[in-house]
């Protein structure tokens, strides 16, 4: 066992990493508990346990937009690199205090056999009487809610936009849809969402069709697209544009067009038939401003069940994916 701290002797401890090499769970325990000592964070407080389900290439980036997100929501982060291979059954760990946040980090490499099992290595680190959230960053498992760490989880949050085909990833998800599932591809779109509903509040003429247009093979734009056509009961259809993310939603109605465009990922116009146009900010937020919003909701979202299931009925009147010249 390896331990390095930030500070000098006698001063305040501010962050502690203790390496583990071919250990076990209650050795991650107690190295968990020595290290809280040393820094001086409270064993109680912490209102969750986020389970990051990671490759190594993106554990760095996942591990950081959940530490800035823990700020919001302390917590104890469990990320699992499940390394398998032919190599004997080990796991390695490091466990991180004090880190920027007021949670814990520890950092789970499981190789050979053990990777299979992430569930059983994960399990004794839970936080107790807290619900669990798992998180998966890149890869999206065929069916959340069964996977090995889903199946611990009240929450299960995957990223179909990091996947290799994302929209059919998001189909997959979307037959696989069990209470506690979502993407963070849907909550990319609360923005979206929440000035369309004020928008459509006020008063306006029958609406009869919608478009969206975002980057080509655009989860975000697809689950838009499936929640307009279940609010609004009219054909949706995404078209491609150069992007970046969504960049127009157009709503054809009697009296003409309600348009959100947004062409440059920061800053939207809406324009409304016999009304001036406004700028509406509508920036394309970072991930650790997404795992917060997810960490705020652990009820079954049902709205998204309803956006993404519609989407995935495919021509049985769920929106359909057309091509668009440049805008």
């Amino acid at each position: 066992m390896g331990a390095s701290v930030n500070g000098l002797p006698g001063a305040e401890v501010t962050c502690m990493i203790i390496d583990l090499a071919n250990t076990d769970t209650r050795t991650i325990q107690d190295a968990l508990t020595a290290a809280r000592h040393r820094v001086g964070q409270p064993a109680t407080g912490k209102v969750l346990t986020l389970v990051i389900v990671t490759s190594e290439a993106s554990q760095y980036d996942a591990l950081r937009a959940s530490t800035e997100a823990a700020r919001e929501h302390p917590c104890r982060i469990l990320g699992v690199i499940p390394r398998g291979g032919r190599e004997e059954p080990r796991l390695d760990a490091e466990v991180r205090m004090g880190e920027g946040g007021p949670g814990e980090i520890v950092l789970l490499r499981l190789y050979g056999e053990v990777a299979e099992h992430a569930d059983s290595v994960v399990l004794p680190l839970l936080v107790p009487d807290t619900p669990v959230v798992v998180l998966w960053p890149d890869t999206a498992p065929r069916r959340p809610s069964v996977d090995p760490p889903g199946a611990l989880a009240q929450r299960r949050v995957t990223d179909t936009a990091a996947t290799a085909n994302p929209l059919a990833a998001l189909k997959r998800l979307a037959t696989a849809y069990m209470p506690g599932d979502t993407d963070l591809a849907w909550t990319r779109i609360t923005p979206w969402r929440s000035l369309l509903a004020a928008t459509l509040d006020q008063p306006h003429t029958e609406i009869t069709a919608g478009r969206i247009e975002a980057s080509p093979d655009n989860p975000s734009a697809a689950l838009l697209a499936g929640w307009l056509a279940v609010r609004l009961a009219v054909p949706c259809e995404v078209c491609d544009s150069f992007g970046p993310g969504i960049t127009a939603v157009r709503l054809t109605t009697d009296s003409g067009q309600i348009a959100v465009t947004r062409p440059d990922g920061r800053c939207a116009t809406l324009s409304e038939p016999g009304v001036p146009d406004r700028e509406v900010a509508l920036h394309r937020r970072p991930a650790a401003e997404l795992i917060a919003e997810e960490l705020r909701h652990l009820d079954p979202d049902e709205v998204y069940e309803e956006a993404v299931t519609r989407y995935a009925q495919g021509l049985n009147g769920a929106p359909r994916r057309v091509k668009a010249g440049r805008p």
